[in-house]
């Protein structure tokens, strides 16, 4: 699994092949047809008081060429990354800072911060590669919801 962290931040910023966009606040990206995804980014937005997070589907050029940057296969299950101040975090990482970030409610995920960081991996890749099959497909630029709307990006 690569270590998006590895990146100096704001590094994608001088990738000729990302394209600029705003990266004034936290941004998660998504696989846009994933049902755990989207009910997570409707959950992101629900729980995003201060209305900083923006979602970004990996399907989108935008996501694809970000998760490239980063070494990742936008194509992969496992590819799943929370950029906020430059930094990327990825896989269960990512969503731990998404929720942390969130407070509240999003902090109840802290719990798993206990686990070994090769349970935390094994854990997201096996819930990763049976999504589809978990949890279904859902078209998260088709959701009704106009909040989460405003915040898609890419």
């Amino acid at each position: 699994m690569v270590d998006v962290r590895e990146r100096e931040p704001f590094s994608y910023r001088r990738d000729a092949d990302v394209p600029a966009f705003d990266d004034g606040g936290p941004i998660a990206f998504v696989d846009g047809e994933c049902g755990l995804c989207s009910r997570g980014a409707r959950l992101i937005s629900r729980l995003d008081r201060r209305g900083e997070f923006r979602i970004c589907p990996t399907q989108s050029s935008l996501g694809r060429a970000v998760l490239v940057h980063y070494g990742l296969d936008p194509d992969d299950p496992d590819s799943w990354l929370y950029l906020v101040d430059g930094r990327a975090h990825g896989s269960l990482q990512g969503v731990l800072e998404v929720g942390a970030r969130l407070g509240g409610w999003g902090r109840a995920l802290t719990v798993l911060r206990l686990l070994p960081h090769s349970l935390q991996n094994a854990i997201y890749r096996l819930i990763a590669r049976n999504r589809y099959r978990l949890f279904g497909r859902k078209e998260l630029c088709q959701l009704p919801d106009p909040e989460l709307r405003r915040r898609l990006i890419g």
